[in-house]
């Protein structure tokens, strides 16, 4: 009876020793577990580290890159327009207005693209003569035809690119100087045939021609400007944007008060330049054909 007491001891007394070594295993194999996955977490983290670096690295290259773009588009511009000492601020004029334009009309997606791309709207004048481009008197009817390639060339310059910048930039080019009416070039596109860009441009090039200094003419007072825009809506200008050039005009006068850092010519010296009085400016054509 003592021996089967102390077998039945024994056995127990083993069982105690082979939980406490399973209890030894399970514990040591939980600590190693939980090395492991300290030792991934880490290596996680380090890797997050790293990826948020490179994904930084990769933002700033990528604005470098964009602005190296832009930077290329606007030199592109002013080489086009180089000779005209008013390029500069022509071209942030005008690219505001038509950004404003676009955002009133609620293209929100397309308003960047605009005020980048509307620069670009007479690059094809690259090849047009200087003998055309500076003078100061009436255009013959062979010079016009041949500054009305402008926008020919500038699309030509501009087509084909994978860039919806650039695609924009090749609408406005080609089609900134079509009318609402049909009467315009140089495919006599007419009404929403138009881009929309196209027909935003056009009257914020158009305002800033008017409002401007130009080899063959005075700055016009805002007056002027503004009764001519009037007199061609829904005739050379689309209805719809002149509404909202009009009902914006006190955003468009505090722009071009921001960039123009010449005196507006007043009503009292104002006076209709030659090219204004052979083209009956007034009238659809004149001036801002040009």
């Amino acid at each position: 009876m003592e021996t089967d007491n102390f077998s039945d001891d024994y056995t127990d007394d083993d069982q105690l020793k082979k939980y406490a070594s399973d209890l030894v295993k399970v514990y040591k194999s939980e600590k190693e577990k939980r090395k492991k996955l300290e030792t991934a977490n880490k290596q996680l983290e380090k890797y997050a580290g790293d990826l948020n670096k490179s994904v930084s690295e990769l933002k700033t290259v990528h604005e470098e890159l964009k602005q190296a773009y832009l930077d290329t588009i606007n030199r592109l511009v002013l080489a086009a327009e180089y000779k005209d000492e008013d390029t500069g601020d022509h071209i942030v004029r005008m690219s505001r207005y038509s950004a404003l334009i676009a955002e009133k009309l609620e293209l929100p997606a397309k308003d960047e693209n605009i005020a980048y791309a509307a620069p670009m709207h007479d690059v094809g004048k690259i090849g047009t003569p200087d003998s055309i481009l500076l003078k100061p008197g009436k255009l013959t009817n062979k010079e016009f035809d041949l500054m009305k390639t402008h926008t020919t060339i500038g699309g030509q310059i501009l087509a084909n690119s994978k860039a919806e910048i650039l695609k924009v930039a090749e609408q406005i080019a080609l089609s900134h100087h079509e009318k609402w009416n049909g009467k315009g070039y140089p495919q006599g596109l007419s009404g929403d045939d138009i881009p929309l860009a196209a027909r935003i441009v056009g009257l914020a090039d158009t305002f800033d021609a008017l409002t401007s200094k130009r080899p063959y003419k005075d700055r016009y007072p805002v007056e002027v400007a503004l009764e001519i825009i009037k007199k061609e809506q829904g005739q050379h200008f689309d209805p719809d944007v002149v509404e909202v050039f009009l009902e914006n005009i006190d955003e468009i006068l505090k722009i071009k008060s921001e960039v123009d850092s010449a005196e507006d010519t007043s009503l009292s010296s104002f006076a209709w330049s030659e090219r204004d009085r052979a083209g009956k400016a007034l009238r659809a054509g004149g001036l801002y054909d040009y």
